[in-house]
């Protein structure tokens, strides 16, 4: 029978802190551990390093995951900002573990990514950490749908508080600055995944009629920049504040839907707007044909959609445990508190062991095909 354990421990001391989350962790398992997958949190890249090497060396012949963040959760709670360590442990009688790590190495005129082996017949989902600032995680997580025969894929992209220079990746008793690192997992114990995206749509849907690369230039035949003009004059005070503070901007997931609403987009950065050529620049690659609407983070609604997502699968499922990726929006940039999704996960699913980070971006599949994401909460679930 499987059995896990989470422990979140805070200090400015990170080895000390990786010292008593392994043990409060470990001590809840009672028993020879399989997977640990940790994530620490701290000011000096050095000491995260220092952590994160203990916690490995402290967990013997365990498959071992782990990265650095700028908030963690565990324990029911999330810290962010802080020194922190938090670590999930897990016996896994009936689950088969590959741990792999990828690099980029250039061919010709692009990069290619080398050391994703391909899948068995037994996997049932991939865990993925990647460094986001030299790993093009957007555009490999886009082809591994095909690539891996459809199989899932959930993580995050780890950050650390000093941004680039602070990345680390924790794998199989090594640490790396760079790439990605992931675990394949197989066998019946993987239930699957949940995914909840924390903004809301506003105005219409549009067609995109003129873009280059990540550059909206027409929607629906008039200026980009004038489509954004007309929505912001036509919203309520309220969604006028919330696109104060953030607007985005949701591309379709699936074009020959009948309709698109909210969980229908993949939500994406609005990084800039040229008034003089009527340009928006957005966080992916359009292409002229899509469909597009303008998203705000909305609190309300995200706590209601993960909510609802998180009953209806348990609704499906018994859930022993789970690991976490929340964006590093959601938390305390979000709701009221930094508990507030794993403290929803308790809610909904029980208060089986839960740990993960506040991701720079999540990984996770919707309606049967893996993206990156932003502003979600992305759940893999675990039977008991």
């Amino acid at each position: 029978m499987a059995r896990f354990g989470d422990a979140l421990t805070t200090g400015a001391d990170l080895v000390n802190a990786a010292e008593r989350a392994v043990t409060g962790a470990l001590e809840q398992v009672g028993a020879p551990v399989d997977l640990v997958c940790f994530f620490v949190s701290g000011s000096d890249p050095e000491e995260v390093t220092l952590a994160g090497k203990r916690v490995m060396e402290l967990v013997g012949d365990a498959t071992t995951l782990g990265c650095s963040a700028t908030g963690v959760i565990g324990g029911g709670r999330g810290v962010e900002g802080q020194g922190a360590v938090s670590v999930w442990c897990a016996s896994l009688p009936d689950v088969g573990l590959t741990p792999f790590r990828l690099d980029t190495v250039v061919e010709g005129d692009h990069l290619a990514v080398v050391g994703m082996r391909e899948p068995d017949p037994t996997d049932r989902v991939a865990i993925m950490l990647a460094n986001p600032y030299e790993f093009p995680t957007q555009a490999f997580v886009r082809e591994t749908t095909e690539a891996l025969d459809g199989l899932p894929l959930v993580g995050g992209m780890a950050d650390g508080m000093r941004g680039e220079e602070s990345v680390r990746l924790f794998c199989d008793g090594e640490v790396a600055e760079n790439g990605a690192i992931g675990v394949l997992l197989g066998g019946e114990g993987v239930l699957g995944t949940v995914v909840s995206q924390g903004c809301r749509p506003i105005g219409q849907n549009m067609t995109v009629t003129k873009a280059e690369g990540n550059v909206l230039l027409e929607l629906a035949g008039s200026s980009a920049y004038g489509k954004l003009e007309e929505l912001v004059d036509s919203l309520s005070e309220e969604d006028r504040l919330l696109a104060a503070r953030g607007l985005h901007i949701g591309v379709a997931m699936d074009e020959y839907a009948d309709q698109h609403d909210q969980g229908d987009f993949l939500v994406r950065t609005l990084a800039g707007a040229e008034p003089d050529t009527g340009a928006l620049t957005i966080g992916d690659m359009v292409e002229v044909g899509q469909t597009v609407r303008f998203q705000v983070r909305d609190a309300g609604t995200a706590d209601e959609d993960f909510a609802e997502r998180l009953a209806e699968f348990g609704a499906r499922h018994r859930v022993g445990a789970g690991l976490l990726f929340s964006c590093n929006g959601r938390g305390e940039a979000m709701f009221p508190h930094p508990d507030h999704d794993p403290l929803a996960v308790r809610r909904a699913l029980g208060d089986g062991a839960v740990a993960g980070f506040f991701a720079a971006g999540e990984i996770g599949p919707v309606g049967g095909v893996n993206h990156v994401h932003t502003f979600t909460a992305c759940l893999l679930a675990f039977a008991p």
